[in-house]
């Protein structure tokens, strides 16, 4: 017998208006209370007011430019984190252009998954240990902002900061695919997201030892200057992209992508309109992530600054894409799409760092020397060390990230070398690379071969051969 069919399921939405409009009463009988207790406060207030005589100071006007100029720095702040987070969809569009059909619905779940889980453990913990006091990390402050001292909203700023720490975590995604557990995947975008990004992120933006310009300290000591990335070519891409290529490396190639003699073989993507697609919204969201990064837009510096950049993230991104396609050409003997579309997003990665700091011709020859080295690197990583990236994570974030960082001690106008500014800051910038290449790449080594050992990353090779869509989530991408 069925003893849910006893009860009538109007009696319990009579129950719930009753329930709702009692509460209304009370809500409203409060309130009453409290307007009449008010109000006989106010007239006591007064009548105490004349019978002494006291004179009450005028409050003094509000900071009305103050508030604007803060009112306004803070939109910027927002708006360009909204366009770092629409990154999330460029990302995803390549990867899944750049891979194979039967893998598609699984690349899409890794790119939300990877920002819905990683923004909540950012905001739990990882911003406190990247924002808070401390030497090697930060304080841990679960899910309290209270710590952080800004002119900016501390919850505006998390949510900038947010974005950028989605975009290291997802950069793994694409170098990983075809071929990973999708519960491995979330199990190390939570070391991403809460151990790894947090605390290189902590020895730059978060006031750490890296940037610390203050008389005595090692940095100042030893280079006379701090480490510079202001957008982040090392601190997001670089560390993303180390860690791609040491996860892929431990997970090893695709089934078919080299033959029995060693050599490679060519995988290609099932969508190069979905990868044109998802540059052109990177392209676009980095129009956020660079000028963003200023964090002010209201006062005549900031106005400039932000132009500067702008100008400089788009021609060394318009450099990249077409030295790529000349590369490309000459080396191929056709102009590649696919590698041209990774030649743009090399040369966005290479000018993040020094895109404040170096000139408009400067950013030319960055995006240029990113768009060839890229080439270089994709070939020598797939067919010198064997590690198969099916969408040139490694080659696109890690190469140029570091390959960007250095150029800036080169070509920024304010301490380049080729400016007459020494090696100081060349050597800052130098070390500075390798200290959070090599803190990714090794934190990357040790979680991803743990997980290997533990749980095993890799799915069978069935589930590989028919793709992780329909095992892994039960579901395709087309139908």
């Amino acid at each position: 017998m069925n003893i849910y069919k006893k009860h009538n399921p109007r009696r319990l939405w009579l129950a719930i208006a009753m329930f709702v409009s009692c509460s209304f009463a009370i809500i409203a009988t409060a309130q009453d209370s409290v307007a009449v207790d008010n109000a006989e406060v106010v007239v006591l207030t007064g009548a105490t007011a004349a019978a002494t005589d006291t004179v009450t100071e005028t409050p003094e006007a509000p900071d009305t430019i103050g508030d604007l100029v803060l009112g306004l720095n803070t939109v910027w702040m927002l708006l360009a984190a909204m366009l770092v987070f629409f990154m999330q969809a460029g990302f995803a569009l390549v990867e899944a252009g750049f891979t194979r059909v039967k893998s598609s619905a699984n690349i899409l779940m890794k790119n939300l998954l990877d920002f819905s889980l990683g923004a909540m453990l950012y905001w739990f913990i990882g911003f406190g240990l990247m924002f808070g006091i401390g030497g090697f990390i930060g304080a841990p402050h679960f899910f309290d902002l209270s710590f952080f001292e800004s002119d900016l909203p501390a919850e505006g700023f998390l949510v900038f900061q947010t974005v950028f720490c989605a975009t290291a975590a997802t950069i793994v995604s694409g170098a990983m695919a075809e071929r990973t557990k999708f519960s491995m995947y979330l199990v190390y975008t939570i070391f991403i997201s809460v151990l790894i990004y947090p605390v290189s992120g902590h020895w730059t933006w978060g006031g750490g030892w890296l940037m610390n310009g203050d008389e005595g300290s090692f940095m100042m000591n030893l280079f006379g200057t701090t480490f510079h990335d202001f957008a982040g070519s090392t601190i997001v891409h670089s560390v993303g992209g180390w860690i791609a290529l040491v996860g892929a490396a431990i997970l090893g190639p695709r089934i078919g992508k080299y033959g029995k003699d060693g050599k490679s073989r060519a995988i290609p993507g099932h969508n190069l309109v979905f990868a044109c697609l998802g540059v052109f919204i990177l392209w676009f969201g980095w129009f956020g992530f660079n000028p963003g990064s200023q964090l002010a837009a209201a006062g005549e510096a900031d106005r400039f600054a932000i132009s500067h950049v702008f100008l400089t993230t788009n021609l060394s991104a318009c450099a990249g894409g077409f030295f790529a396609l000349l590369m490309s050409w000459f080396s191929y003997g056709k102009p590649s799409l696919s590698l041209t579309l990774n030649g743009v997003l090399a040369g966005l990665v290479g000018i993040t760092a020094g895109c404040d700091l170096v000139s408009p011709s400067g950013s030319i020859i960055i995006g240029a020397v990113s768009g060839i080295v890229m080439i270089l690197a994709v070939d020598f990583i797939d067919k010198v060390l064997k590690i198969d990236d099916p969408v040139g994570a490694s080659a696109v974030h890690g190469v140029c990230g570091f390959l960007g960082t250095v150029m800036t001690g080169l070509l920024a106008t304010e301490g380049g070398l080729f400016y007459g500014g020494g090696t100081g800051l060349l050597g800052a910038q130098v070390f500075g690379a390798l200290v959070i290449g090599a803190w990714a790449a090794g934190m990357g080594f040790v979680i991803f071969k743990a997980l290997d050992m533990v749980c095993g990353l890799r799915v069978s090779p069935r589930v590989e051969e028919e793709g992780l869509d329909i095992y892994e989530h039960g579901e395709s991408a087309y139908n």
